[in-house]
C-alpha cells in the first residue's frame, strides 16, 4: 500500500476545516475579575467577594485582605491619615540577597514596609491604626515594621489615643536577625506606657498571627478579637509536634481553641468588626470621660 503525502497535509483553507467538529468556545472571564474560593473552589465574582468583606458566600471561607483593604474596611471614610511612611528597611547584616527580596516585596504589595501606620476615626471615634501586610514578606518583622509600631503607640500616648491593629506575620525577620528580635522588646514598652496611661488597645488577630509578632504586640492588647478559624501561635503545629513527639488536639492554635483556652476574648465575624470596635471605643470613651 502506499501512503500518499497528501494525506497529512494541513488544510489550505476554511472549507477544508468544515468537516472537522468544534467545540462552541466559552465566553472568557478576565483573572482579575474571578476567583476560585480555595474551600468550595466555587468560581466567585470579585466584586461579589469585595461586596461580602472578602468572605466567601458560599461557604464562609475568609480571604486574606491586604492592609489597604482592611483600612478602606475598618476606617470612616476619608479619615485615614498615614504617619512614618518614608521609614525604609535596609541591610544592617549584610544578609545575601536580602535587598533584591525586600525589592520583590514592595512590587509584590505595593507597600513599603509589611506594616501600615497612621490616624484614624471608627465610627466617628479617633483612634490610632495600624494594620499588617502579608504581601510584604508574609507580615514579618523587621527593624522598620518594630519601630513604625513603636512611633505609632507613642503618638497615641502623647494625643491619649485608643490604638487598633489589625495583625498577620510569619513572625521575626531573620534576614535581620537579633535586631528583629529586639523589635519584641521595644514595642512590648511602647505598649506598656500607653497602657499606663490609660489609654485602650485593641488588637485583631488574622490568619495567620504567630513567632515573635504573638510573643510582643500580638498578645498584648487590653481586648484581642480574632477572625474565625485564624491561625494563631508562637511555634508552628507541626514544629511543637515534631518537638514533643505527640499528636496535638483537632483545631489546636485555631482561634476557636484560643478562645476555649482563654486566650482571645471574641470571635470577630469581619462584617461585624467595625460595629463591634465602633462599640468597644465608645464604651471606653465614657469611662474614660
Amino acid at each position: 500500500m502506499i501512503l500518499r503525502k497528501e494525506f497529512f497535509r494541513r488544510p489550505k483553507n476554511e472549507l477544508e476545516r468544515s468537516s472537522r467538529i468544534y467545540k462552541v468556545p466559552s465566553p472568557d472571564v478576565p483573572g482579575e475579575m474571578c476567583v476560585l474560593c480555595p474551600s468550595c473552589k466555587k468560581p466567585l465574582l470579585t466584586g461579589e467577594l469585595n461586596a461580602n468583606a472578602n468572605v466567601c458566600p458560599e461557604c464562609g471561607y475568609y480571604f486574606r485582605m491586604n492592609a489597604r483593604q482592611r483600612i478602606h474596611f475598618i476606617a470612616d471614610e476619608n479619615t485615614f491619615i498615614e504617619l512614618n511612611s518614608n521609614l525604609l528597611s535596609k541591610n544592617p547584616l549584610n544578609f545575601p540577597n536580602y535587598p533584591e527580596k525586600i525589592k520583590h516585596a514592595r512590587l509584590e504589595s505595593a507597600e513599603k514596609e509589611a506594616v501600615v501606620t497612621g490616624t484614624a476615626e471608627i465610627g466617628g471615634f479617633p483612634c490610632a491604626l495600624f494594620v499588617m501586610e502579608a504581601r510584604f514578606m508574609m507580615g514579618s518583622m523587621g527593624t522598620v515594621v518594630g519601630e513604625k509600631i513603636t512611633r505609632i503607640f507613642e503618638y497615641a500616648t502623647e494625643h491619649s489615643l485608643p490604638v487598633v491593629g489589625y495583625i498577620v506575620s510569619g513572625g521575626a525577620r531573620m534576614q535581620e536577625g537579633i535586631l528583629s528580635l529586639m523589635q519584641m522588646a521595644k514595642t512590648s514598652g511602647a505598649v506598656k506606657r500607653h497602657s499606663d496611661a490609660g489609654n485602650l488597645y485593641i488588637a485583631v488577630l488574622t490568619d495567620p498571627t504567630t513567632g515573635g509578632v504573638t510573643a510582643s504586640f500580638g498578645m498584648e492588647a487590653d481586648i484581642i478579637l480574632a477572625e474565625p478559624n485564624a491561625l494563631i501561635g508562637f511555634a508552628g503545629p507541626r514544629v511543637i509536634e515534631q518537638t514533643m513527639r505527640q499528636k496535638l488536639p483537632a483545631g489546636f492554635q485555631r482561634a476557636e481553641f484560643l478562645l476555649e483556652k482563654g486566650f482571645v476574648d471574641m470571635i470577630s465575624e469581619r462584617k461585624e468588626q467595625k460595629k463591634q470596635i465602633t462599640t468597644l471605643l465608645s464604651l471606653h470613651k465614657e469611662v474614660s470621660g
